[in-house]
């Protein structure tokens, strides 16, 4: 079994590296403290599954794990982290994820959801599973899943502190095009100002402000 383990904290890598060597038979586990040590891991070796951390230093794991299960198909991928906000759990699913699990959940729970994974199942704690759901039912507007690819780089260049300008060149479109976009996002997402922006792609995952 072999497995790639994607947290920015040496602690935390090798605490659930021995857990998961010590606990299940024949497991080889490869750390990897940012996006590029995972994308370098996984073109040079095949992973029965990558555990990634969503929040990897200054990159969005969730990022990450989008590229990964769009450049890997059949990869499996298990989100995990401190933090259990639940619009962030719907986003990692929704990008292709097959389980979350809490860095702050019991050892046992990290072993059933990767056991789950490998044979194909998807998993979540039976808390969580009812709280996604309702989310699902309640939620809204507001939710970057609803954006095309276009919207999206749009909105997460003006969310990173881009200018209309850079954006376009960023895109290799014009500036009136950016315009355009932003207004209709504005529209869409029901946001006003630039803070905004940056208080939605940090909520659902896509940026991390530094402490």
């Amino acid at each position: 079994m072999e497995i790639l383990l994607v947290d920015d904290h040496a602690i935390v890598r090798e605490g659930f590296s021995t857990l998961l060597s010590s606990v299940l038979e024949g497991a080889v586990v490869t750390n990897a403290k940012n996006a590029q040590q995972a994308t370098n891991a996984l073109r040079a070796n095949h992973f029965d599954l990558i555990i990634l951390d969503i929040n990897l230093g200054t990159t969005s794991g969730l990022t990450l794990a989008e590229y990964i299960v769009q450049r890997w198909e059949h990869a499996k991928v298990l989100m995990f982290s401190m933090f259990d906000d639940i619009s962030i759990i719907d986003r990692a699913m929704k990008l292709g994820a097959m389980g979350y699990v809490s860095k702050q959940s019991e050892p046992d729970v990290l072993i059933s959801a990767v056991t789950s994974i490998i044979k194909g199942r998807r998993y979540l704690e039976h808390n969580t599973a009812i709280e996604l759901a309702t989310f699902n039912l309640s939620h809204s507007g507001g939710n970057l899943t609803d954006l095309t690819q276009r919207e999206l780089d749009i909105f997460l260049g003006i969310a990173n502190g881009l200018c209309r300008k850079q954006v376009a060149e960023s895109l290799n479109i014009s500036e009136k095009t950016v315009s355009n976009v932003i207004t209709q996002l504005k529209r869409k997402l029901e946001l006003q100002t630039n803070a905004e922006f940056v208080h939605l792609a940090v909520k659902q995952g896509y940026i991390k402000i530094a402490s």
